[in-house]
């Protein structure tokens, strides 16, 4: 039996993808002001489903950002890999509540399977648990409350059962470039935002482990793989070797970086990670599956579910394998390991490292082309970011808003080691070398037309 609708979704969702290639990265003026269409009244009765349908595309497509095309450069966002989305798409027709496996065999399956590949592919100890969730903000969070968990524990504290009121101080010490989301998740635990201790970074954004202090009582280390704006490395091998018998818990912010362990050419920037706690990263970055996709992992498997889990009578929980709802802070979610283990299905070891490798190799192309041109690259361009300058900062925001403009592609502002820059970040696996020259001249062609004084 056909079903008009989804086939007239999946045509316009269709066309939709076809068209990102020669539309303009950012969507035009008249097209956001046409987004008033939708500020009306709640109807007082039912619509026809293909005139929502309809209306959603005619209004709403225009005046999306072309983050899935491959001239987006302004985060660290990948497109969706075809796999990855027809996978999404028939997942989203299972309406699989992904919390229990006998209940949702299926999606729980799929999950465990992919966690398994994540812990081979990214080089991380086996027997390691794992979370799937929505993004690095709540993987951060995850890892960080079995981390809570376990430094407390060993104080002789529960702190799930008896709150963090007069427990014994948790010490956070990160990175002095440390990325926002990994503060706003030490404010959701509880831990504090602001009650850290700084450690300083060398030129390259790298936390110096030389400057790390001395630890005592419940101590929690944050690294980094991957400076949000560099995409420099701290140095997690060496930070767990000074840590090594100290009881301290090492965890890695990886949102983007931990993936170079999947790349042999690139695997010596994570050297020594495996010797951490936890890791945080994203499957929306450089995996390249649909928002939103987020994953954590701990070494110490009981440590996340005793932070984790959630039982009650109604709940049919008893299970032979691994329940999701225990390893993650919601209940009810959609099945977002689908669409990872079809992302890993699909490209196998060797697509990954490609995948990820090319991205690299179009930020170096970037980069060489921004320097023989005389303009400024701030960072050693190690993987996929590469922050540059085009003169002061009056200079260069003009060139930015004008590049923003242009529509050829679409690259971000930001301000690294107190320096205004333009930052690009290549994570699609859409984006070719022709894409990259592309953008590289109309990059140049309008630092030309607006970088002059």
């Amino acid at each position: 039996m056909s079903n008009p609708l989804l086939e007239r979704a999946a045509q316009r969702a269709i066309a939709y993808l076809d068209g990102l290639a020669t539309r303009p990265v950012a969507p035009p003026p008249a097209a956001i002001a046409a987004l008033d269409a939708f500020d009306e009244e709640l109807p007082p009765g039912p619509s026809p489903p293909e005139a929502v349908l309809d209306l959603l595309d005619c209004v709403g497509s225009p005046a999306t950002m072309a983050m899935a095309g491959p001239r987006f450069f302004g985060f660290v966002i990948g497109g969706s890999l075809p796999a990855a989305l027809a996978a999404n798409w028939l997942a989203a027709a299972w309406d699989q509540n992904a919390a229990l496996a006998n209940v949702t065999p299926a999606a729980a399956r799929l999950e465990a399977v992919a966690l398994r590949w994540l812990l081979d592919l990214l080089g991380l100890p086996a027997g390691a648990a794992g979370a799937f969730v929505t993004g690095g903000t709540m993987a951060n969070f995850t890892a960080l409350a079995a981390a809570r968990h376990a430094v407390l524990e060993r104080a002789g504290w529960n702190v799930e059962a008896d709150g963090l009121i007069g427990a014994p101080p948790v010490t956070v010490i990160v990175g002095a470039e440390a990325h926002p989301t990994l503060f706003k998740s030490l404010g959701l635990l509880g831990l504090g935002r602001n009650r850290v201790i700084r450690v300083p970074v060398d030129g390259q954004g790298r936390l110096v482990a030389a400057q790390l202090p001395r630890i005592a009582g419940p101590t929690i280390v944050c690294t980094q793989a991957g400076n949000v704006n560099s995409g420099a490395f701290d140095p997690v091998g060496e930070v767990c070797a000074r840590l090594a018998g100290s009881g301290a818990w090492v965890h890695v912010d990886g949102a983007f970086g931990l993936w170079a362990a999947a790349v042999p050419g690139l695997r010596h920037l994570v050297a020594g990670a495996g010797a951490a706690d936890s890791w945080a990263t994203d499957a929306h970055k450089w995996l390249n599956v649909p928002y939103d996709s987020g994953l954590a992992f701990v070494r110490d498997g009981a440590a996340l579910q005793s932070a984790m889990a959630i039982t009650a009578e109604y709940l049919p929980s008893e299970s032979t394998v691994r329940n999701p709802c225990d390893f993650t802070p919601e209940l009810s979610r959609r099945a977002r390991g689908v669409e990872v283990w079809a992302a890993l299905r699909s490209l196998g070891r060797s697509g990954v490292a490609e995948m990820i490798g090319g991205c690299v190799r179009h930020a170096q192309r970037f980069a060489a082309g921004l320097r023989a041109a005389g303009y400024e690259v701030l960072n050693d361009v190690v993987l996929n970011q590469v922050v540059v300058t085009f003169g002061d900062p009056e200079r260069t925001g003009r060139v930015i808003a004008a590049i923003q403009a242009d529509g050829t592609c679409w690259c971000g502002s930001t301000v690294w080691q107190g320096r205004p820059a333009m930052r690009i970040s290549v994570s699609s696996w859409a984006t070719t070398a022709d894409d990259v020259e592309k953008s590289l001249e109309a990059i140049l062609r309008v630092a030309r037309k607006w970088g002059h004084a």
